[in-house]
């Protein structure tokens, strides 16, 4: 009797659906990818053939140029090789999905990078019962519980309203965090102009060109450092320490991170205002939907996989790291 989920293999460099001839978010170039979201560990460049939601075609787009892409809709099913497709949400950024597989009476889900919470930049998570859940492990600690997102947004306005003569500078990577903070203040009643670092631009626009409202945005290149007094900077976190900050108002530095649940980390950055916001699921997050789903087995593609795995088999789920390479913290 052939083992479960023997027709789908790992790789380091990204999983092989052999029915298909096909590979699943490879980090080199390929005949024929199915990629789960446009963060750069998963979406690459050069493959002959993509097939991804719209939204992840358009960000790969901005960042690679045009693709030989194939446009799925969520809950669209296709059919490559022997395998029937399928993309539904999986809630991390704009158009991340999980790649449902049904091949021999089996039905795999690999969920890419995925979380619970809600998130007005994305649709959410849609659990699909499956016999195999491929799931990253990115916070797969029992440490890593994230805060509700409305209060790190309260506590950076509270920081901000505080001292109306600095700036606060937030660092949030270039796609899906960005936007998303942005989005989060403006629901908490933050009106105010946001300005920004050039690097988010594009991804910004992007946002907002596939429907996601993001108010009134300020480039801060030829602005003055009074005007900036009293306002919210988004910038990469890679410029949050370089002389491009000086040109702002004796600015507050915030980072926006699931990471930022670890205080030395936000220490040795330098971070005044450690914003705990992912966009991965927390530990709750992992074993929760891991249990609703209720799969025969689990695969654990990155992150801390072996806190994860000895949860699954304590509780009698079958489970496996797959030790893929390539994949980072980028998108948090």
């Amino acid at each position: 009797m052939a083992r479960l989920g023997s027709w789908i293999e790992p790789f380091p460099e990204g999983i092989y659906v052999r029915p298909a001839d096909a590979w699943i978010d490879p980090s080199q170039p390929k005949e024929r990818a199915f990629v789960t979201h446009g963060h750069s560990d998963h979406a690459r460049g050069g493959h002959s053939a993509v097939w991804a939601t719209p939204e992840t075609l358009a960000i790969m787009a901005t960042r690679y140029g045009e693709q030989n892409g194939n446009p799925v809709a969520y809950g669209e099913s296709f059919r490559v090789g022997e395998i029937d497709v399928r993309f539904v949400p999986a809630g991390h950024v704009l158009g991340s999905a999980q790649i449902v597989l049904e091949h021999a009476g089996e039905r795999i889900v690999v969920s890419g990078d995925y979380k619970r919470r809600e998130d007005p930049t994305c649709a959410p998570f849609e659990p699909v019962p499956c016999d195999i859940f491929i799931t990253e492990a990115t916070f797969g600690l029992p440490v890593f519980r994230h805060p509700d997102t409305g209060s790190e947004i309260d506590r950076l306005l509270h920081r901000l309203h505080s001292d109306p003569s600095r700036s606060v500078l937030v660092g949030a990577y270039a796609l899906g965090k960005a936007q998303r903070v942005i989005t989060e203040l403006r629901r908490r009643g933050h009106e105010q102009p946001i300005y920004y670092h050039g690097a988010v631009e594009r991804l910004c626009n992007l946002y907002e060109e596939l429907g996601v409202p993001l108010g009134e945005m300020r480039h801060t290149a030829g602005a003055k450092k009074e005007e900036m007094e009293g306002h919210i900077v988004i910038a990469p976190p890679s410029a949050l320490n370089d002389r491009w900050s000086r040109r702002l108002p004796d600015p507050v530095t915030a980072m926006a991170s699931g990471w930022m649940r670890i205080r030395q980390r936000a220490r040795q950055s330098n971070i005044e205002l450690p914003l705990v916001i992912s966009d991965h699921a927390d530990w709750d997050e992992l074993t929760c939907t891991i249990r609703e789903l209720a799969p025969r087995e689990v695969w654990i593609t990155h992150g801390r996989e072996e806190a994860l795995k000895h949860w699954c088999m304590i509780h009698q789920i079958k489970a496996r790291e797959l030790n893929l390479v390539g994949y980072e913290d980028e998108d948090d």
